[in-house]
């Protein structure tokens, strides 16, 4: 058994379905296992194996890994633990001092860790990159990234790739000027920075008027994915900043809402595609890219899909950038469609106003952060999806450093309930397969292996598995808080368990015995 992870077990990840080697499963972040014990057949007779509680309050969103029979997770508040994935007993814990004052939008939330060697990677509240031992969970090292009192965070699970931790920031919501960076694994020496936001004399500067620049936002808050045959890594950016008015931003506003294709070794741009250019609806499109090598018109193609928080899915080539298709998902108000070239043909009279414009999907979206899955056994990605629209409204606003800059307000619309549903799309055509109704907006990801099944979980704390042929409920279990990560799966001992974090316990489930 080889204790130590290294890039190549990663990128042979897909041979090791018994771990969980990075936040999305692969470097094609599929979220997709080959484990197929839990099945159609036997998903009803799941039960509880073991519950770690974090000792924390807020929203529990790691995504764990799990190494050699060592689940390694991250919690609220920076804390850490490794816990025998057996029993769930702890084997070490770490908890992260951090400073009184931290300007966390959305929760004091952390996604999870990346793995090299003996060493496990960390981005923290307070804008530090971390390498702990991955026995003890000693600091190793601890390099600033950022300086914290000007709403600078990480909220992110890091990448590895090669010898480099990639990391991507957060803070849009109080004007910060987003980034990406690679920290050299073993020594914590930053190899490269991009700002995504391009200052004086870089390509992209003259899409943002006057100075708006400097406080442009676009951070980099979700994990992305890479192509080792490309060596490019595609990582998605946020809303530009004040997030709901343009007036002093004038232009399309690179590189925010945009995917981003840079060479690994270092950091350079090679190709860009943005989703919404100027955007005034929040429409991060911070959602994680899935990685399919697939026949597009006949012909194969390198594709790149992504089911945006503006209610499209889109195809692109990930070789050059090129845009191939966007199809609404969900109900979308804001624009008539996506043109030929990729832009949004925006419907008049769905722009943010002093009284108020309702407009579809809201502010937090037709999907967010959390994981999609794509299955080769099924051909569909499952997204989480939200049908909820809101009421936009639209203001100047002068920036304060370490304060809010959003310049809107959003409320929800009037007599409307929002509510959910995890959609099987076909990914070239957009088209609904099927989808498994939720009461409210999710929170939740999916995790789709091929005992063909999809595991998923609900705002309401309903942790639920479904054919993932046909959408059919085969088992679910209430788990007493709302579920705000995405399934994970791991084998050991002749046993495949599926955990889910839900409140501040992490669940394992597994089948009984025999």
């Amino acid at each position: 058994m080889r204790a130590q992870v290294t890039y190549e077990r990663i990128v042979r990840a897909a041979q090791e379905p018994q771990h969980w080697l990075t936040y999305s499963g692969d470097y094609k972040s599929w979220r997709y296992s080959t484990l197929d014990q839990i099945n159609t057949s036997n998903a009803k007779n799941l039960a509880v194996q073991w519950v770690f509680q974090s000792a924390a309050l807020g929203q529990f969103e790691t995504t764990p890994l799990v190494i050699n029979g060592v689940l390694y997770g991250t919690g609220q508040d920076n804390r850490a633990f490794a816990l025998d994935a057996r029993t769930g007993r702890a084997i070490w814990r770490y908890q992260r001092r951090l400073p009184e004052k931290i300007q966390a939008c959305c929760g004091m939330v952390n996604r999870g860790f990346a793995a090299l060697g003996d060493k496990l990677f960390m981005a923290t509240l307070d804008a530090h990159v971390l390498a702990l031992d991955r026995k003890t969970g000693n600091v190793i090292w601890d390099v600033e990234a950022a300086d914290y009192r000007q709403a600078y965070v990480f909220t992110v699970a890091p990448l590895l790739v090669k010898d480099k931790i990639i990391v991507g920031v957060a803070g849009g919501e109080y004007g910060v000027r987003g980034f990406i960076d690679a920290y050299y694994a073993q020594t914590g020496k930053r190899a490269w920075r991009f700002y995504t936001v391009p200052g004086p004399g870089e390509p992209g500067h003259e899409t943002w008027a006057g100075d708006s620049w400097k406080t442009g936002g676009a951070p980099a808050w979700i994990t992305g994915s890479y192509d080792p045959e490309l060596n490019l890594i595609f990582w998605p950016t946020g809303n530009p900043a004040p997030s709901g008015y343009g007036g002093e931003r004038g232009g399309d506003n690179l590189y925010s809402n945009c995917m981003l294709a840079l060479d690994a070794d270092t950091g350079k741009l090679k190709w860009h595609f943005q989703f919404t250019p100027h955007d005034l609806h929040d429409y991060d499109a911070t959602q994680v890219p899935v990685l399919l090598d697939a026949a597009w018109q006949g012909q194969p193609r390198k594709l790149l899909l992504h089911a945006n928080r503006n209610g499209f899915l889109y195809v692109l080539d990930r070789t050059n950038g090129k845009f191939l298709s966007a199809q609404p998902f969900t109900h979308v108000t804001w624009a008539k469609e996506i043109g030929r070239d990729g832009r949004p043909v925006i419907a008049p009279g769905s722009e943010p106003t002093m009284e108020g414009t309702r407009t579809c999907p809201g502010a937090l979206g037709a999907t967010n952060w959390f994981s999609p899955s794509y299955s080769p056994q099924t051909g569909l990605l499952y997204v989480a999806s939200s049908e909820e629209c809101e009421i936009f409204t639209s203001a100047p606003q002068k920036y304060h450093q370490g304060h809010d800059f959003l310049g809107s307000i959003y409320m929800p619309a009037s007599g409307e309930k929002a509510w959910g549903a995890l959609r099987a799309l076909d990914p070239f055509t957009g088209e609904k397969k099927w989808e498994f109704i939720y009461f409210s907006p999710p929170w939740g990801g999916a995790l789709s292996t091929a005992g063909g099944v999809v595991f998923a979980g609900d705002s309401e704390g309903n942790y639920v598995v479904l054919d993932a042929t046909t959408g059919k409920d085969q088992w679910h279990i209430q788990l007493g808080a709302a579920i705000y990560s995405s399934p994970m799966t791991y084998a050991l001992d002749g046993s495949q368990y599926v955990v889910i974090p839900a409140g501040a316990g992490l669940f394992a489930f597994a089948l009984p015995r025999k």
